[in-house]
């Protein structure tokens, strides 16, 4: 049985999403944030970066979003383009700058005061350089014209574009604010799988 540790509304929404779009059997774990449980030693056993997500499944343990989201894919076809294909170097490429570029700078948008004592400045900064990273999401989406952010398939990478304009809902120009993206994201939000892992974690609006 595949474990999910999650809580609501963070990197585990993703990997949940994912989930209930495959509709495999799966378990959440929802871990004790606010009484440290996700520094504990147990927690750290299992994640040794004291982040969340991980995933659980039988004896394999993964951490960091965007892997997990790729294991699946690998262990439960039909969420990625086939192997050697040019549709599967995309898919690569959008996976790590997803994780790599937008994630890691809206991580200095909600914890500024990590990088330096000006955490305002530092907040306004985020915020500024994530703007052409969203124009960089719509100006795909309307290059290709999908429905999809792939295109035509909806894929691993969806659940990881749309949780991450999630996080920009309250950004002065959110990714919503978009056309080519606001009309992506309002179709993700409508399907089925995204309504009830967004009702079973408990989000508010706007989702995003």
């Amino acid at each position: 049985m595949i474990e999910l540790h999650y809580f609501p509304s963070n990197a585990s929404f993703a990997p949940h999403l994912l989930l209930e779009e495959m509709g495999v059997p799966f378990t959440l774990r929802q871990v004790d944030r606010a009484n440290g449980e996700h520094k504990s030693p147990a927690y750290l056993k299992l994640n040794p970066n004291g982040l969340i997500p991980t995933l659980v499944d039988g004896e394999l343990v993964v951490y960091e979003t965007a892997a997990i989201l790729m294991h699946l894919a690998d262990a439960h076809p039909g969420f990625a383009p086939a192997p050697g294909t040019p549709g599967r170097a995309h898919y690569y490429q959008w996976m790590v700058w997803l994780t790599n570029t937008l994630q890691a700078m809206l991580i200095h948008y909600f914890y500024p005061e990590r990088m330096a004592p000006d955490a305002a400045g530092v907040k306004a900064r985020a915020e500024a350089q994530v703007g052409p990273m969203l124009d960089q999401l719509d100006a795909e989406l309307a290059r290709h014209g999908g429905p999809w952010f792939l295109g035509e398939h909806y894929t691993a990478v969806d659940p990881l574009v749309f949780m991450l304009c999630r996080w920009t809902r309250m950004h002065a120009r959110p990714a919503r604010a978009r056309p080519a993206l606001g009309a992506y994201l309002a179709r993700v939000r409508e399907r089925p799988a995204t309504r009830r892992v967004v009702e079973r974690e408990g989000l508010g609006e706007p989702v995003y």
